[in-house]
């Protein structure tokens, strides 16, 4: 039974049930927003208007704290959850920057734990929206309202629902067992979560580093994989020559997926660096050009795939290297699938090879 202090918080929350509502509402969008605009992929940005039940229960228990409902900072609740703990300091920083936060209130709960302790380390901002950010004319003192804010990753967000829904750390007694064997959990959590953001933090360094070797045109340092490739490719080696070949007919070059030519490299030319790709075509390049030259004079072609050169390059090697029709379909069937026209095409261009003196002689395999 709620006392008549308590029962005028209630009515001051019924009054004004719609406009936290509609607060909410600018609060996620804003969140989700600052995320998209700065690039950050979360798990899931929620939130939540307190229920009259919950808020009841809340002034049963302790009502006398409040004076008003302006001293309840979780009447709206919003939480963000991230992938990895080093992008929750980047979200907070965001958060900063848009909303008034109520420094006194908010709590880092990850500086709270002593050293022989686990468990969830989330933070907690209480804030304000400015007017300027949002207003309610239905509504005119809802920015003097607090709300929350929680920013965890999805491993503490896991750890946050289990010890909620079993009571641990609660009024609830839990056997001692089971104490255990959660604060076990808790452990492993943490070291996973420690684990997950080092591991991303050592990628995009990686990464940093061979995006500074393409740059440096330092081929060599840099094992031919999926993220060298793709780096390199960034820098439109093939440019010039797929430039050329266009030329012939004033054609447009289309835009084209080259992933599948990693399979070519490492396993039908045997590639181990960038610096074999970039070898392939300072060796090939003229011979590439006079071979695509030779396939399109005549037609009407007037698109052509930014594969072209690429495509053009691999063939010479093949040829220079004494292989015949067999590897040229099988070039084709790795870049386009199996099918019967690989056949067709394959013997054709290396006809046009033996006429441009690429191809020395035909050669079964």
């Amino acid at each position: 039974m709620l006392d008549a202090h308590c029962e005028q918080i209630l009515n001051e929350y019924r009054e004004r049930k719609d406009a936290f509502e509609r607060m909410k509402d600018c609060v996620l969008s804003t969140l989700r927003d600052l995320l998209r605009e700065n690039g950050i992929t979360v798990t899931a940005v929620e939130g939540r208007v307190k229920t009259e039940k919950s808020l009841a229960g809340k002034l049963e228990l302790k009502g006398y704290k409040y004076k008003t409902l302006r001293d309840i900072t979780d009447i709206i609740g919003c939480r963000v959850i991230t992938f990895y703990t080093n992008e929750v300091d980047k979200i907070a920083a965001l958060v900063e920057q848009v909303f008034d936060v109520d420094w006194n209130e908010s709590v880092d709960k990850r500086k709270l734990y002593d050293t022989d302790r686990f468990g969830y380390m989330s933070l907690h901002y209480i804030c304000r929206v400015p007017k300027a950010l949002y207003s309610d004319p239905a509504c005119p003192d809802i920015n003097d309202y607090r709300f929350e804010i929680q920013m965890r990753t999805t491993l503490q967000h896991i750890w946050a629902v289990t010890t909620h829904d079993t009571g641990y750390k609660s009024d609830i007694e839990i056997p001692r067992e089971y104490l255990r064997q959660l604060s076990r959990l808790a452990g492993l959590l943490e070291i996973a979560d420690e684990q997950f953001t080092q591991i991303i933090t050592e990628v995009e360094e990686y990464r940093r580093q061979v995006r500074t070797l393409i740059r440096d045109g330092k081929y060599e340092d840099l094992e031919l994989n999926g993220d060298t490739f793709r780096n390199y490719m960034e820098i439109d080696p093939f440019r010039g020559l797929n430039s050329r070949i266009a030329a012939v007919n004033r054609a447009e070059i289309s835009a084209a997926d080259p992933s599948n030519y990693l399979e070519v490299f490492r396993r039908e030319f045997g590639f181990e660096t960038i610096a074999d790709v970039e070898a392939m075509r300072k060796a090939y390049e003229e011979d590439a050009y006079r071979l695509a030259v030779r396939q399109i004079a005549g037609t009407d072609l007037d698109i052509l795939s930014a594969n072209v050169g690429l495509q053009n390059l691999c063939v010479v090697k093949i040829l220079k290297e004494g292989r015949g029709v067999d590897s040229i379909r099988r070039l084709l069937d790795i870049l386009y699938g199996p099918r019967e026209r690989n056949v067709r095409s394959a013997s054709r261009i290396y006809s046009q090879a033996i006429e441009l003196n690429i191809a020395s002689r035909p050669k079964e395999e």
